[in-house]
């Protein structure tokens, strides 16, 4: 398929995506009341606990009305995670084989229990992050948050978190689209690892480590599995090359080697 082809089709992929966020922005919108109360709850703990006033500002005349759409907005991206996840692996497998293709509905089915999963973990995390940072409040003072500024924070901890797992699933489908080979997500997994424990770092800003490592080793643990299952299809499609007398995905041919006729010493 030739460049312009694949940007239209990049196209297409992303307006049906927008397509169902707005279908799930509709859900969102009449779920805002509920959603708000459970967003501000730990604000309230906060201030029950140590006797603050620690609550939501509307700083606007339409800040409430923003700030509900930002709530549906939001909702509609988790609520139709499963169709632009979908509308993702789509645009990908046109370039996979037939046998390639039946793995799509596999990681589609892995794919959006991974992004649910790392979203709960971000809202499990939440009320650690809220505890934490709101401590500075000094005695006697009132912490009255922005609204959307408080929207802000809690969308990028829980879509960041979702993408985090999903990330795996992407490194499987380019290795599946011979974007990219086994060998180098093995040769990149100390930066990886390293990358994985900055994040979990910056957005669990509470001092315990039991909570960073609580979002690290799961992370460590995805990367691990889609490394292996990246080795295993590199050694089955290599096999399935040297069989039909191809070379292998690194461009060797089976009888490459120190002493293969032409190569090396043995052609001098």
């Amino acid at each position: 398929m030739p460049l312009r082809a694949h940007l239209r089709e990049l196209r297409r992929r992303l307006f049906l995506a927008l397509i169902g966020i707005a279908l799930g922005a509709v859900v969102g919108w009449f779920a805002y009341h509920p959603v708000f109360e459970a967003l501000i709850r730990p604000l309230q703990r906060v201030a029950a606990a140590r006797h603050q006033i620690v609550a939501i500002n509307f700083s606007g005349l339409v800040a409430s009305f923003d700030m509900q759409v930002q709530v549906a907005l939001f909702l509609g991206v988790l609520v139709s995670s499963p169709w632009w996840i979908g509308q993702l692996w789509a645009f990908v497998t046109p370039g996979l084989t037939r046998r390639e293709r039946r793995y799509a509905v596999l990681f589609l089915a892995v794919g959006v229990p991974l992004f649910l999963a790392g979203a709960a973990l971000a809202w499990w995390a939440l009320p650690n992050a809220v505890t934490f940072l709101t401590a500075f409040t000094p005695a006697g003072a009132t912490n009255l948050i922005d609204a959307q500024t408080y929207m802000a924070f809690v969308m990028r901890l829980i879509l960041a978190f979702g993408l985090a797992f999903l990330l795996p699933v992407v490194m499987v489908a380019l290795n599946l689209a011979g974007v990219v080979r086994a060998r180098t997500w093995v040769g990149a997994w100390r930066w990886a690892v390293v990358a994985i424990f900055v994040f979990a770092a910056v957005v669990t800003p509470t001092p315990d480590a039991f909570s960073m490592l609580g979002i690290a080793l799961p992370m460590t643990g995805l990367y691990v599995a889609a490394v292996w299952i990246c080795l295993v299809h590199d050694r089955r499609e290599d096999r399935r090359r040297v069989a039909a007398g191809l070379p292998r995905l690194d461009g060797t041919m089976p009888d490459d080697g120190p002493g293969a006729p032409g190569t090396g010493a043995a052609a001098t």
